[in-house]
């Protein structure tokens, strides 16, 4: 009797359409697909540890409560001589709202972190130690966060190198690898989907939810969403006093974070075509800018659509010799 095929996760860099990476899960779970690894970069990262952790559950409740425009102007405009925001004590704050997991031998699913190295331009895999620090590393966004110092390496976004990194699942063990692309250009055909509208269905992922302390923890997230209320006023004030633009002209993280993009779409086009995946989910998001952080529902909703388009083939490869 042959052991099922391994099952390997990859989850894409993308920005705001990484919320689309929540659907996803969501649509897999329902549908017991197992997932055994996972690899992820920047957002796919942040969310992969974070179901890794069984804690996705609170991550989709608090975004869909939330104006998602705010999760950016959770970090500080203090101009660094080395990036733009100031990501590190927002980082920690964005992961451990949701979970007490703090390294990465405490997670249920094996999860390797994409990096890059600044110096050399090569990928680094993070896969042991802290997990707040390796989250810092592969979110860093070049220009606007400051790099990370990692074993004597400065470290940004793995995307600049393996936005969508299939060979790293596979080298985990993954005898079947489910890749999430975010960088495509495909339209959604459906109308965006109101945040209230989701909240409902918010028990179709079956996650964990640490209820050790709950009075504390939903404190913590009322606190905060509260602060955090006025915060993005403070960061369009701050941004529009340095550079006094004009609204038609593109701001200069719009700016930094499109002009990435597009470069992480011709890289994925390369990569994927040297490294296959064996199921490629391209979300319908292209209408999306990155900074559309106010589209959760949608972004959600077209990731779990993504899986159902191409649940059959998955169920296939799994069961095939």
């Amino acid at each position: 009797m042959s052991s099922r095929k391994t099952v390997g996760l990859v989850l894409g860099s993308g920005a705001s359409r990484g919320w689309a990476h929540i659907g996803i899960i969501e649509a897999l779970v329902e549908a017991e697909i197992p997932i055994d690894f996972i690899a992820g970069c920047s957002v796919g990262a942040y969310i992969g540890a974070l179901y890794a952790s069984d804690s996705i559950q609170s991550l989709k409740e608090f975004l869909l409560r939330m104006d998602g425009k705010k999760i950016f102007s959770y970090f500080d405009v203090v101009f660094p001589r080395s990036g733009l925001l100031n990501g590190s004590r927002r980082v920690q704050e964005l992961f451990s709202m949701h979970t007490n997991v703090l390294t990465f031998a405490e997670l249920s699913i094996p999860l390797v972190m994409l990096a890059t190295d600044l110096e050399r331009g090569e990928k680094v895999v993070i896969n042991s130690g802290d997990i707040i620090e390796g989250l810092r590393a592969t979110m860093s966004y070049p220009g606007l966060f400051a790099p990370v110092k990692i074993k004597g390496r400065w470290l940004v976004d793995g995307g600049l190198v393996d936005p969508v990194p299939v060979g790293v699942a596979r080298a985990m063990g993954a005898g079947v690898v489910i890749a999430v692309d975010l960088n495509s250009r495909i339209v959604s055909r459906t109308r965006p989907v109101h945040a209230l509208a989701v909240i409902e269905d918010c028990e179709r992922l079956p996650a964990k939810i640490d209820n050790s302390a709950p009075d504390t923890r939903n404190e913590l997230m009322k606190k905060m969403s509260d602060f955090y209320e006025s915060a993005e006023n403070r960061f369009k004030h701050k941004t529009s006093e340095m550079f006094r633009r004009d609204l038609v002209t593109p701001d200069i993280i719009e700016t930094v974070m499109t002009s990435i993009s597009i470069m992480q779409e011709r890289i994925t086009r390369i990569n994927l075509a040297v490294d296959r995946p064996d199921i490629l989910i391209q979300p319908r998001l292209g209408e999306l800018k990155m900074m559309n952080f106010d589209q959760v529902a949608h972004a959600i909703n077209e990731g779990y659509l993504g899986v159902q388009e191409q649940l059959e083939d998955i169920r296939n490869l799994l069961v095939s010799p």
